[in-house]
């Protein structure tokens, strides 16, 4: 009887393990308010970071080695001293490169648009079905748009389906009066982020993603001239990338992303080759023109 105990709990562990798909570390930070007791943030945190890595977010089996690695850094600039919470929240996530201890950076976005009600130890409900709490929305948003990055960069348009999930997601809360969520609540939002992925006029980025990464980031252990040569002929592509358009985020998303990376890339080749590369960039990228243009003096 007491083997069978053992054999069920361990079931149950295993069971709980496999339904992971994230490995989100959450940090809840609130140095602008003035309080002595902030246990509240202290179990938000461990709400969300509980709701982030508890929930079945794909349909794969995803291995523990697997998950995908993200930081949710919710910052709380005002709080009502009991359920009423407003701050920004700072999503990143990463995937390995293959055959080294390289990670690349996907997704690097700061969401100003965080307003959510919370009471300390309430359970953080979700469904796909219908608004149930901005929070909880805001989360699985952030979740499928995790996955969808990461599915893209290991299959062509892999992250079709989580991109279409966090369409859904955007949908279900346009109901509620939280901003975010509508397309007239400004141009870099939750909105025109679901919209871009989900629009077919930036379907040549997501494919650039995949290229980038599987056939180029991934083999430059093996020969870095070969992966840098497959991204230094990507990126003229990147002037096709219509950025004029009215809520045009995934470029700046994408360019938040790699810009850093692109340098590095670069700073390892020939002269003639970083130039072209950084002159592209320097184009296409304007926000971070003054890196560009440093790197492609050095």
């Amino acid at each position: 009887m007491k083997a069978l105990s053992v054999y069920i709990l361990l079931f149950c562990l295993c069971s709980t393990a496999s339904a992971q798909d994230l490995n989100a570390r959450v940090q809840v930070v609130s140095p602008r308010i003035q309080s002595t007791n902030k246990h509240a943030f202290q179990t938000l945190e461990t709400a969300m970071k509980d709701f982030l890595n508890g929930r079945k977010w794909s349909a794969d089996e995803i291995l523990p080695q697997e998950r995908i690695d993200c930081n949710f850094v919710l910052n709380i600039t005002n709080w009502d001293g009991s359920s009423t919470f407003s701050g920004e929240l700072q999503v990143q996530s990463s995937r390995p490169v293959f055959n080294s201890t390289y990670t690349s950076t996907l997704l690097n976005i700061l969401d100003k648009d965080i307003d959510f009600t919370y009471t300390e130890g309430q359970t953080i409900d979700y469904t796909d079905q219908n608004f149930q709490s901005n929070l909880s929305s805001i989360m699985a948003f952030y979740a499928y748009i995790i996955m969808g990055m990461d599915y893209d960069s290991f299959s062509r348009f892999g992250g079709t389906p989580y991109f279409a999930s966090a369409q859904n997601v955007v949908t279900n809360a346009a109901s509620a009066s939280y901003k975010g969520w509508k397309a007239f609540d400004g141009t870099i939002n939750r909105y025109w982020l679901a919209e871009n992925l989900n629009n077919k006029l930036y379907q040549p980025l997501r494919g650039l993603v995949y290229d980038y990464h599987r056939n180029g980031l991934d083999i430059m252990s093996d020969n870095a001239g070969k992966g840098r040569k497959v991204i230094a002929d990507l990126i003229p592509s990147l002037s096709d990338v219509d950025r004029q358009r009215l809520g045009a985020m995934f470029p700046l998303v994408f360019f938040t992303a790699k810009c850093d990376e692109l340098i590095s890339i670069f700073s390892k080749a020939d002269p003639q080759q970083r130039i072209q590369a950084m002159n592209v960039l320097n184009k296409v990228d304007p926000a971070n023109g003054l890196k560009y243009q440093a790197a492609q003096k050095n």
